[in-house]
């Protein structure tokens, strides 16, 4: 089943904040020397949430050939986030992580990859802190983080560590990054979505509000997905069965206040607000494919790095929004890492 969960996870965006294609991944293979764990952390960010998303959560744990064989070696560590509609199990597969970190080592740089899972009801945290969904932001960087370096031999400092995503894990990477940059050293963006603000129109948000609890996974993936970011972004503990505050006021035109709270979570609109935080990192990297429709959005985060003088990689490449991102992340991503992580020794 998790070969088939990236079936509606990975195709541009037009105006929902994520992207699906059909495509199955392979289980990942394991080269020589590779070890992978799965392992369960549990949140305690994440409990108490109320769409009932378990706050124990599934992380693959990827290690590196001379992890067994020199036991007083410490490595740098990526976190890795997985986009809207996949487990992080399927992400890892389609990514072919495994692959990428024997590709680096053999190259002489080793890392700990680590891929979380954030699968939630409505299809994906959207890497929000939310009362509703769970503190998925603060799962990352506190929870996870901690449980990663009291269980494997990591470097347990900012200069050993790198967040990195795709699609929705790219949001997540911005986000997760901007609040938490005391965690990070480097981070980098795969086809980020979401990255404006998003709007609706009255028609658009009354058809939202029709969507019965139990309607969601027929609804569409647009739909879900705009579900996911609505609960995400602007939470509502006292209107179930969504805990949701709808973008649709009483006299039916679109509520301006939930519009803002969305705006509040959108990484083009933070960057103003968190020059210092993007200032802070070693390095900051982005890219996404020509044919990919996200690439307005990408661009446009770019120029806004560029208008606050904060430095940063933007690349664009042939491709779209799925069949070059194993590629990169094994070739441009890993690279970009170990050159600006405390690659560690014995």
């Amino acid at each position: 089943m998790r070969n088939s969960l990236l079936a509606a996870a990975l195709l541009a965006l037009f105006a929902v904040p994520a992207a699906a294609q059909n495509i199955t991944a392979p289980d990942a293979v394991v080269p020589d020397g590779i070890t992978v764990e799965e392992v369960f952390v549990h949140g305690t960010t994440l409990e108490g949430n109320l769409e009932g998303n378990s706050a124990d959560r599934s992380v693959m744990v990827v290690l590196p050939p001379s992890y067994a064989s020199s036991p007083t070696r410490h490595y740098p560590v990526v976190y890795y986030l997985h986009g809207f509609a996949i487990s992080g199990r399927g992400f890892y597969d389609f990514m072919q992580v495994p692959t990428a970190v024997a590709q680096n080592a053999a190259e002489g740089r080793e890392f700990i990859v680590v891929v979380p899972d954030t699968l939630t009801a409505m299809g994906g945290s959207m890497y929000s802190n939310s009362v509703t969904v769970g503190n998925f932001r603060d799962f990352v960087a506190m929870d996870l983080v901690h449980y990663v370096d009291a269980n494997y031999r990591t470097i347990p400092t900012r200069a050993g560590r790198g967040l990195a995503g795709h699609s929705m894990g790219g949001y997540g990477t911005w986000v997760v990054g901007m609040t938490h940059p005391e965690v990070f050293n480097a981070i980098w963006a795969q086809s980020a979505c979401c990255v404006s603000p998003r709007n609706e129109s009255p028609e658009s948000a009354a058809a939202m509000a029709a969507v019965p609890r139990d309607g969601v996974d027929g609804a569409g993936f647009g739909m879900r997905a705009g579900l996911a970011s609505a609960t995400a972004w602007a939470p509502d503990p006292g209107n179930p069965p969504f805990y949701v505050q709808w973008p649709l006021a009483a006299d039916g035109s679109v509520d301006q206040l939930v519009i803002a709270q969305w705006a509040n979570n959108s990484p083009l609109a933070m960057v103003a607000s968190h020059v210092a935080a993007l200032e802070s990192f070693a390095a900051i990297g982005s890219d996404v494919g020509a044919g990919d429709g996200l690439i307005r959005d990408d661009t446009a985060i770019s120029q806004q790095l560029d208008r606050f003088g904060v430095e940063h990689i933007f690349e664009t490449y042939d491709g779209n929004h799925v069949n070059r991102i194993a590629e990169r992340f094994a070739g441009v991503v890993l690279p970009f890492m170990a050159a600006h992580l405390d690659m560690g020794g014995e």
